[in-house]
This record gives C-alpha cells, sequence and structure tokens, in this order.
C-alpha cells in the first residue's frame, strides 16, 4: 500500500486501509474503489491522505497502533460525555453528569493493553482517513502518543493511567467554548482567542473535584498550554512549575495539532512537525524529552514516497525502531524519474551516507489504480 494525497487519488484506486467515521464506525471498508464522487466527498470531510492498493508496494503493511475495539469505545466514551458537557454549559466544579472516571479508566485500560502488548510502539499518524471532529479524535489521538511515551519512560501502569487520562480528557474544557468560536473558520477576534484560552482553566474546574479522577489529571487539563519560559497560559508558570505530564502532554498536543487537518489548515507530515517543534528546545520544551519524542515518532511514515540524495525516489516500507529517521526504503525509480525493471530496497540504518532529501508526491501515483 502507498499513502497517497487526496488530490492525486483517481477514480478506479483501491483504498488499502478503512476511513472511519466519527464515530469510530467504519465508513468506507479495505478494498472499496474509489470513484469521482467518493474522492470529492473524502475531500469535502477533510481527508488529506489515503491509503491505497499499488502492485509494486502491495506487500507493504501499515499496523494499527490501538485495535478497532479500543478506538471505537474510546471515541464513543470521548464523544458522548464531551457532548453531554457542551450541552449544558458554565458548569460548576463538581457537577459533570455522569460522573466520567469509570468509562474512561475502563477505555484506558483498553489503550495500555493494546500498547504494552506492541515492542517498540512508535508514534504513528492516527488521523489517515478519519473522518471526524477535531476535538475528539485529537483527545485520542494525544492520550495514545502520550501513554507511549509514558511506556518509553518506564511509568508504572498507575503512571499510565492518570498521564492517560490527563491526555484524553486534556481538552475538556473546550466543552465550555462557544462552538461558533471553537468552530471557527478563520482567524480569532482578541475577545475570541481570550475565550478560546480560557479552556485550560475550565477545564480544571470540571475535573479537579470529578470523583475518582486524580487532582493531577486536572493539572494536566489546567497546564498543557504552559512553556517552559513561561510564554505560556493561563497562568504564565515555567520550567519545575510545570507537572512533568502537562510537559509531555503540551508537547504531542502540539504535534497533533500540526499533523491534523484543521478548519483554517492543511496538515504536517511528521517530518515536517518534528522540525517546527525543534524550533522550541530548551524554550518551549525540555530538550531532553524531545529528543525521546523523536526517537519515538515515525517520521516518515509507512508506505510515504521519499526522495533520495541520490535522486532516486522510493517508498518507506519499514520503521527502524531505534533509528526512526532512517527508514527502510524501497527504491522504486532511478534519478531520471525511469521506473526500475528491479526494485530494490534499502536500509538506511546501515546506509549512512544516503540520506532522505524530501517527501515528494510522485505524479506516477496518479497513474496507479491497485490490485
Amino acid at each position: 500500500m502507498r499513502l497517497l494525497p487526496i488530490h492525486l487519488c483517481r477514480a478506479g484506486m483501491k483504498l488499502a486501509k478503512k476511513i472511519y467515521s466519527e464515530e469510530g464506525l467504519v465508513l468506507l471498508a479495505e478494498q472499496v474503489e474509489l470513484t469521482d464522487k467518493l474522492i470529492s466527498r473524502l475531500r469535502e470531510c477533510g481527508i488529506n491522505f489515503v491509503y491505497i492498493h499499488d502492485p509494486k508496494t502491495a506487500d507493504i503493511v501499515v499496523p494499527d497502533l490501538i485495535s478497532d475495539a479500543t478506538r471505537h469505545r474510546a471515541l464513543h466514551e470521548i464523544r458522548t460525555n464531551f457532548r453531554a458537557m457542551m450541552d449544558k454549559p458554565n458548569r460548576k466544579s463538581g457537577v459533570t453528569y455522569p460522573y466520567i472516571a469509570k468509562p474512561f479508566r475502563q477505555v484506558m485500560n483498553m489503550v495500555i493493553d493494546d500498547l504494552t502488548s506492541q515492542k517498540d510502539a512508535m508514534l504513528m499518524l492516527m488521523n489517515m482517513g478519519i473522518v471526524d471532529d477535531y476535538l475528539f479524535q485529537h483527545s485520542l489521538n494525544v492520550c495514545v502518543y502520550s501513554t507511549i511515551l509514558g511506556i518509553a519512560s518506564d511509568y508504572s501502569r498507575d503512571e499510565l493511567m492518570n498521564i492517560g487520562l490527563g491526555a484524553m480528557l486534556h481538552d475538556i474544557g473546550k466543552t465550555q467554548i462557544r462552538t461558533n468560536v471553537l468552530k471557527k473558520s478563520g482567524s480569532l477576534t482578541r475577545d475570541e482567542y481570550e475565550e478560546m484560552k480560557r479552556h485550560a482553566e475550565r477545564g480544571y474546574y470540571l475535573l479537579k473535584d470529578e470523583p475518582n479522577i486524580p487532582l493531577l489529571v486536572a493539572h494536566c487539563a489546567y497546564q498543557h498550554h504552559e512553556r517552559l519560559d513561561g510564554s505560556g497560559y493561563p497562568r504564565g508558570i515555567k520550567g519545575d512549575q510545570i507537572h512533568e505530564y502537562a510537559k509531555w502532554i503540551g508537547l504531542v498536543d502540539s504535534y497533533d495539532a500540526m499533523t491534523s487537518t484543521r478548519i483554517y489548515k492543511s496538515p504536517m507530515l511528521p517530518h515536517q512537525a518534528v522540525e517546527a517543534l525543534y524550533t522550541g528546545t530548551g524554550t518551549l520544551y525540555e530538550q531532553s524529552m524531545l529528543q525521546t519524542f523523536r526517537d519515538k515518532v515515525a517520521i516518515y511514515p509507512i508506505g510515504v514516497t521519499v526522495k533520495l540524495q541520490t535522486g532516486e525516489t522510493g517508498v518507506v516500507v519499514d520503521i527502524n525502531a531505534s533509528c526512526p529517521h532512517r527508514p527502510v526504503v524501497r527504491v522504486l525509480e532511478d534519478e531520471h524519474g525511469t521506473e526500475l525493471k528491479a526494485p530494490y530496497e534499502v536500509d538506511l540504518s546501515t546506509k549512512l551516507t544516503m540520506m532522505i532529501t524530501g517527501v515528494n508526491e510522485d505524479p506516477q501515483l496518479a497513474e496507479v489504480t491497485g490490485a
């Protein structure tokens, strides 16, 4: 399979991975043949990339971080509980209904079980082929990414439960923001921006007295927009005043926002987002955390087309867990763009003189109809 920008999709291509609805249910199954109408509809729904079948990469498999059952249950609980809060804005602390601890703890146990069952689980894009309400899917993504980083940091199961709950609920305060502000496609006015910023404090007050939700989880919501140099909000705290969990959540919150389709922007690919995050080393984010994060991100997603410094073009077929920025690439075209009769694979972790110079959109992909 190959990861293909939606604008290069053509009628006759077949999906290689499912397209999910907002509820986490399968909207389009594997092997569905795309039509012009379907492509147009996917574009309208904010789908920027899809996985398609390609005979030259038919053996490539892109693993899922969590199971369909976990994804469906998580999105159901997030959507149901967040929408209940949206229907009753301006709540006071301690009156959240229904109580959310039990269902969200059950979801977190499923997430932890899925991720700890995988050896060297990597942060792989979860937004490909998702027709979603950004708030719901983003909450799940940040939860999964933060849990992976917690596993990499040797957190205990109780610690994984707390950081995962903090991550899943970090944006719960947005349920108290006016919808016309939350989903505004244009630039926010100064007053609207100030209202949006209040979601961190509102999230804290929603969670701090919630039965069986640790106060630390509420502080994750409160602190996830704080930054090392004090430039964050709502309190402008800095350095060690920010809890470690909130630092992780703030980092992956930014990453997922950059790599997700938003009302007002197209998504970045992982290597672009990681580069952007590194500009905040030591000022916005801890250097050691950025390093751990970079070591756990599949910077070049499996199936993406890359160009090598030799001028050759290929597709990423595997990720090296110990060196994710140097994947295994199947070279398909020479430096002149001519298709190779005998494609070959190169492991960039062992060929240190070879470098990826760009992630491109191969025009020949438009001719792929997949089998």
